[in-house]
Order: C-alpha cells, then structure tokens, then sequence
C-alpha cells in the first residue's frame, strides 16, 4: 500500500519541478474547483481527466470560462512529489466541450502506481493519483476494487465517497446514477433532504454541466476521484429516471433531444476514452476482466408500462435489456476470457426478486425481472468463464445473492454471484433492515444478505478466492459518519456461492 495519503496528495500539488510550480490553491481565478480524475486502466495508460470551472455553477452551464480555447499542461510522475516526471504534455482545453480535458495516455508501464497534475492559468490542480493495469499474463498481484452507485445529492453527505477514498483501492467502479436529475425538493428522502441542488430539473445540456459540475464540487467525491482510476456507467437518473432507449418514463417533448444532452454532458464530465459506445471491458491481467454493460439505451420498453407487479409480458422472448450487439460483444467476452474472474459491472438487480411473500409473484419490472428471456441467456452464457460475478447497484440497499441455474428451484446449482452494492446517500440514513426482511428473504432463498445503511463495498480479488465486505455508515444526513463492515464473505474459486465470514 502506499505511503500517500489525503495530507500528501494535498501537499503534492505544490512540490515538485521548477517549471511546473505555482501555488495550488482555491484563491480567486482557480480553474480547478472541480478536482481531477483518472479512468479505464490498461496496461500502458489511463485516461487523465479535468475541467476549467472558475465558476462551476454558472448559469450556461460553461464554468465562467471565457469562451475560446485555452491550454491545459500535464504532468504524470512516478512518485507524489513529481522528482521522477514520466511523461509531460499539454492539451486544449475547448468551450465547445465545457473546457473539459481527456488525456489518454499510453507509453506507461503496466501495473505501477502513478501520480498526475494539470498547470492551466498560472494554477496548478491537486494531485491524483492513478494506476496502470497489470500486464495481460499477470495472475498474482491481487486487485482491491470499490464500487458504489446512486448519490443523491439532497438526500446525504458524500462521507461514503471519503471513507472510499481511505480504503485505498487500486480500482473504483460506478454503476450509475453518479448524478439525480430532479430539481430541488422534487425526490425527498424519508426523513427529508439536507441539502439543495442549484437549477430545475436537468433537461438541457446547460443543466446537466451545471448539475454535474455541482456534484463536482463537493469535496468528499473529489478525494474519491484523485484516489484512484475509475470505471463508470450509467444508469437512468444521468439522464432520466427509468428511461429505456428512446423512450421516457413520463410523456415529455423532445426526448431524444434531452438524452443526447445528457450523454455529452456526461462524457464531459467523466474520465472517459473517446468511443462510440459506453459498454465495454477493463482487462486487470489475467485476474479479472471487468464487463461493462449499458442496460438502458438498448433494452426494450418496460413490460406492462413498469413498476412492481405480476406481469405475463415480461416472459416474452423477443424482451431484450442489451439489445442485439451488445448481447453478442457480450458472449464473443465470455468465449474469449482467460481471466480467472469475469465479472459484469451493470445496474439493476440480476437475481429475480419476489417482492411478495405468498402464491402471488410480483417483480420490479425495471430490473432484469423485466427481461426474463435475456437474462436467462446471459446465465446461459455464465457456462463459457471460470467465475462469473454480477455486481450491481440502483436499488439502494447491499444484497448478496447466488445466480441459479433455475431461478423457481431453490435447490438447482448455482452458477454466479450477484454482489449489490448499497447507495452513497439515496433513501436517507436507513437502517439495518425492514420489517418485512425476514418474510423477503424466506420468499427468495437465494438471496443470502440484505442491509439498508448507505455505504459502498470493497472487494479483493485474488486467484484463490473474492473477498467482499458491504461497508456501511451509521449517518449520511450529518457529515462525517464513521464506517464499519457490515458483513463479510467469500467467493471461492471454482466455488459460485457465497460463505460468510
């Protein structure tokens, strides 16, 4: 584990060559009040993020950045005071893509820690710190990788992103709903919001760089980002809440217009190489390869118009949550990987989920519940790798559950392991669990954990086995929350399931 912590990536900034040293502050003009980033890892680079904001939440939505190109030099060294610079370069910063930055390196090498800066209007960013992939054939180096999903920045304080950040991961996943899309007030917590976002609802391109740039600012999230790469994804709220395709949840004009609104602003605003399409895979060696799925612009309108109830339509063949090519990039993955552990990084719950103890079945139709015939040919394809895992998010509680190989047999094999991480700040406080958890679990036996606290999980992945703990914080309504393991297990290799630790 490194020796850098949150004091020195801070100090960092301020060290290092002559020619790059000016003080990294917050005083007047800092183009860098929205931090830094890195993402999608490979062997021999990574993608270096920032974006110019000296006013983040300007109404247009550009940062009070002055409307012509402007230049962004970089710095990437091998140790945090920056004495051991491996490579250096600049870039043009454009206000036709909100002054944001993506470099993507390549000429590092693979499997070493690494530490970044930006230097652009005589100021110079915090620094970052990132992580090359280990080489294709390397088996042993273990990987501790973080996910986490759904922030609602009304609903909490970001502690679970700072509590993330001193975990120190080698890898961060996001699996969607990084950003909510309503207006203040609108989407209330259980016992009430304690914060307020700036503007209306997002519906243009100036909302969502507005709305993404005030999530930037919060200074738990940019600890989160400078720790380590990330890998993200998308959900609904990015965009629009259960969106499928070109369809919205609720009647609205000009739709399509407001979702390509979104998905710029999005790539904007995130560590993200350039590319047609957003689902794609992060080898990590010949451990793990992470497949990173995009469940909503593909799949098919809900059944039945949505929601949670019993549903005949959801069984239809035809149904589809990744659409054709994705599906098929998909399983060309699956036969292709020699990695130890393929893992799917993607949204909504996997498992199939009776919400209803009794005869009658009722299913959240948002979920892979509502795309029964794709589902079945994604555990179908589970035979072609070694262990596959599901890692989920959206539905703001920590599950653990085992993929079977007939979802109505309790008693038929297992054939994956479906890890759901719990919401950075969505629904509140919470609690441990729900009155009615112990009916819910006995109704679905293949569920082995449920916990309602807002948090993340941590894993470690080795050849012999996954680790997971569901890491959970008493608060997210007061800053600050300690956190603690909410509960432990294992997924050994060769062995879907899990064993409580």
């Amino acid at each position: 584990m490194s020796s850098l912590t949150r004091r020195t990536l801070l100090l960092a900034g301020v060290a290092g060559v002559t020619a790059f040293s000016v003080t990294a502050s917050a005083r007047p003009g800092d183009p860098f009040t929205l931090g830094v980033a890195s993402g999608d890892p490979a062997p021999d680079g990574v993608v270096l993020w920032t974006r110019l904001a000296v006013d983040p939440l300007a109404d247009d939505g550009l940062g009070g950045m002055p409307a012509r190109p402007l230049e962004v030099a970089w710095q990437v060294a091998e140790d945090e005071r920056f004495t051991r610079i491996a490579q250096r370069g600049s870039t043009t910063a454009r206000p036709e893509e909100a002054h944001s930055v993506h470099v993507e390196l390549v000429g590092l090498e693979p499997g070493r820690e690494y530490f970044y800066r930006f230097k652009a209007l005589n100021h110079l960013s915090r620094t970052g710190r990132t992580r090359t992939a280990p080489a294709p054939d390397s088996l042993r180096v273990p990987l501790t990788m973080a996910f986490a999903s759904c922030a609602q920045y009304e609903h909490g304080y970001f502690t679970a992103y700072r509590r993330l950040a001193e975990d120190e991961p080698d890898l961060v996943l996001h699996l969607g709903d990084y950003t909510y899309e309503y207006e203040s007030g609108i989407h209330v917590a259980p016992t009430g919001n304690v914060r307020q976002v700036e503007g209306p609802t997002t519906t243009t391109l100036a909302g969502y760089r507005r709305r993404q740039a005030q999530y930037k600012t919060d200074p738990d999230l940019q600890e989160a980002h400078a720790v380590a790469p990330w890998t993200v994804i998308w959900d609904d709220h990015e965009i629009d809440n259960n969106w499928a395709g070109l369809l919205p949840d609720k009647p609205q004009p000009n739709f399509p217009a407001r979702r390509a609104a979104a998905i710029r602003a999005y790539y904007e605003n995130m560590p993200l190489r350039r590319s047609p399409r957003l689902y794609r895979r992060i080898g990590w060696g010949a451990l793990a390869t992470f497949h990173m799925l995009d469940t909503r612009q593909y799949r098919t309108d809900q059944a039945c118009g949505d929601g949670l109830q019993l549903c005949p339509e959801r069984l239809e063949p035809s149904r589809t949550m990744l659409g054709d090519a994705q599906e098929d990039w998909l399983f060309d993955g699956f036969r292709g990987s020699r990695a130890r552990w393929d893992v799917l990084g993607q949204q909504v719950f996997f498992s199939q989920y009776d919400y209803i103890p009794g005869e009658v079945d009722k299913f959240l139709l948002d979920a892979w519940d509502g795309y029964v015939a794709d589902r079945d040919r994604v555990v179908a394809g589970f035979a072609d790798v070694r262990n596959p895992i599901v890692l989920t998010g959206d539905v703001h509680a920590a599950w653990g559950a085992e993929v079977k190989e007939r979802w109505n047999d309790p008693s038929s094999r297992t054939l994956a392991t479906e890890l759901v991480t719990t919401s950075i700040t969505a629904g509140g406080d919470g609690s441990e669990e729900y009155a009615e958890t112990p009916l819910w679990l006995r109704e679905n036996p293949h569920v082995k954990y449920f916990n309602n606290r807002r948090g993340y999980t941590l894993t470690r992945f080795t050849p012999d086995e996954l680790r997971t703990d569901f890491r959970g914080l008493d608060h997210v309504t007061r800053p600050g929350s300690p956190v603690s393991t909410k509960a432990s297990f294992v997924v050994e290799d060769g062995k879907p399931g899990l064993s409580r630790l």
